[in-house]
This record gives structure tokens, sequence and C-alpha cells, in this order.
């Protein structure tokens, strides 16, 4: 009965992942705000601190994602430069 509790409290979300990054921080925003209410049972707020270490591993897995497509764009970029530049250098000889 208390996982059906817990299902059921409208104060805690359930389970399932966030559609993006900053849905994922705002249900975090909101769930930090409700464990700070102090308002939630110890198992309640048990599962709310579950949910909320989910949700920054969460963000943290999507920042890493970002930031090594980051890098491979700036890799990219320059490389590019770095040949552009070297086709000006040959051409200015």
């Amino acid at each position: 009965m208390r996982k059906a509790q817990l299902k059921d409290n409208p104060a805690l979300p359930d389970a399932t992942p966030p559609l993006n990054y900053e849905a994922a921080l705002a249900e975090l925003e909101a769930l930090l705000a409700r464990m700070e209410e102090g308002h939630l049972s110890l198992e309640d707020s048990l599962a709310a601190y579950r949910r909320g270490t989910a949700l920054i591993a969460y963000c943290r897995a999507q920042l890493e994602h970002v930031e090594q497509q980051v890098r491979a764009l700036d890799g990219e970029a320059l490389q590019a430069f770095r040949a552009d530049e070297g086709a000006l250098l040959n051409s200015e000889s």
C-alpha cells in the first residue's frame, strides 16, 4: 500500500524520464521547493530525494553530451580555419 500512496501522491513526481533538460531542471526545482517546505513524510522525502538524484544524473548526462558536441564542432571549425589559413598563406607566396 505504501507504493500506491507514493505513486498517487501529487506532491511527488512519477518516475518517468523527463522530456528534456529544461523539463528535468524545472521538475528538480519544484521538487526541491516541496522538500524545503518540510511537509513531506520521511518516506516521501526519501522518494523525493531519490527522484532528485535521478534528475541530477539526467541533467549531468545531458550537459556532458552537449559539451562533447560543442567540442566536436569546435574541432571541426578549428581544422577548417587552419586549412583556410594554409591556403591563404600559399596564395600570398
